[in-house]
């Protein structure tokens, strides 16, 4: 025991023998979309599937930490389930332990990594602190507990505001603001005032390039130089690499202010339409071309409504013998968006976007700025220089009721 009342062990002493014997291990093929009882495995998701077989239901000595033996996934579980069949081990801790508490302290263990070996061997000879009052550790449980319902919140946040973005954006472009009636086009309806028009008709497109990186002058710059790992939806804040003015004369192009980046090149493609609005002066690489807008309508609007449509962008992709997808420029600037003939209408759709671009920004902000301090407290915690009862989480409590509201 230590001087501060804290436990050293290892994590093998902190377990007790747990029976399973008679249940049912569920395999991959069979995990369901629905079902009764979910399937916990050593996957990252909480829930990998559901099963309505009776006879793989864990139901008894909850609650029980999940530990994925190839994976090194933890998992606290509270509510009856199945088990997946490959690597997961069930530890429940002995009494004098909080399950809730054993579970995070496990998860402040640094465990390396060894691919897809086992490693339960591994973590059962690691060393864990666990305080001897166990009011205490019921506190620090519930405290992380708290903090990570709150990032889970603000994940959720991010999702919801995600999905109405994107179904506001399909109705927009459909059927505008004015409520007038639709007609059907090329590229699907669109109201009535509305036309098709083309990337080239309303934008100038800027290649770029790369300074060459033996050049050190052409690197010891504070101008964002954009590629393709950069771009990112639904604005993109900064850059990694700066280069130059001597680099951007050299290589590249300097995008202005409220240019659309859309990524031609590149393993991004393979999944996604990597689009963005820059919000100052950047040069880019020639895997990005820049969409200038030539007056008619803003960055915004021009990125929302390519976003819209971008299952045909997408279609026009040739892969190259090395698997790289490519975007060729022809089809860049014959690429059709529908665009509202009064400018003004634009300008509001594109503020409305930009409404819910801010709100999804904030969540991710709130969750980054959770997940550092549950990273800061776990370890804090776990090794008694923070007491849980000194601990103010008011006001995240006050951000879960916002959120839920």
């Amino acid at each position: 025991m230590s001087n501060y009342g804290w436990i050293n062990t290892v994590v093998g002493d902190c377990l007790v023998p747990l029976s399973v014997v008679g249940k049912t291990k569920i395999q991959t093929r069979d995990y369901r979309p629905s079902g009764r009882f979910p399937v916990i495995d050593q996957g990252q998701t909480k829930i990998a599937g559901w099963t309505d077989d009776e006879n793989a239901v864990i139901d008894s000595e909850l609650p029980l930490i999940v530990f994925g033996d190839h994976t090194r996934a933890l998992k606290y579980v509270d509510f009856p389930f199945a088990r997946g069949a490959d690597g997961t081990q069930l530890l429940k801790p002995k009494p004098g332990i909080d399950p809730l508490f054993f579970y995070y302290a496990c998860r402040a263990i640094d465990l390396p990594g060894r691919g897809y070996n086992r490693h339960f061997s591994i973590l059962k000879q690691k060393g864990i602190s666990y305080p001897d009052n166990a009011k205490e550790q019921n506190q620090i449980g519930n405290v992380l507990r708290a903090i990570e319902k709150a990032v889970d919140l603000e994940s959720d946040a991010v999702t919801v505001t995600s999905n109405v973005k994107k179904a506001a954006m399909l109705q927009l472009f459909a059927r505008g603001l004015r409520g007038e009636a639709q007609k059907e086009t090329e590229i699907g309806p669109m109201p009535v005032s509305w036309s098709p028009q083309t990337i080239l008709q309303l934008c100038e497109i800027w290649s770029g390039g790369t300074p060459r990186k033996s050049i050190a002058e052409y690197w010891n710059g504070d101008i964002p130089w954009v590629s393709g790992k950069d771009l990112k939806s639904p604005a993109l804040d900064d850059a990694i690499d700066h280069v130059s003015a001597a680099g951007v004369e050299a290589a590249s192009r300097l995008a202005p202010k409220g240019a659309v980046l859309l990524l031609v090149r590149g393993m991004g493609l393979a999944k996604d339409l990597p689009v963005a609005v820059i919000n100052r002066p950047m040069a880019f690489n020639q895997d990005i071309k820049a969409l200038v807008s030539r007056g008619g309508y803003s960055g915004q609007f021009l990125r929302s409504a390519i976003y819209v449509g971008k299952e045909r962008l997408l279609s026009q992709i040739v892969p190259s013998a090395h698997g790289t997808m490519t975007l060729n420029l022809n089809d860049v600037e014959t690429f059709k968006i529908a665009c509202p003939s009064d400018p003004g209408e634009a300008t509001e759709i594109a503020s409305l976007l930009d409404a819910l671009d801010r709100k999804i920004k904030l969540h991710q902000q709130k969750r980054t700025v959770l997940e550092g301090l549950f990273t800061s407290l776990l370890h804090k915690l776990m090794i008694g220089e923070l007491r849980a009862a000194d601990l103010d989480l008011s006001a995240i409590r006050q951000g879960e009721e916002s959120v839920a509201a």
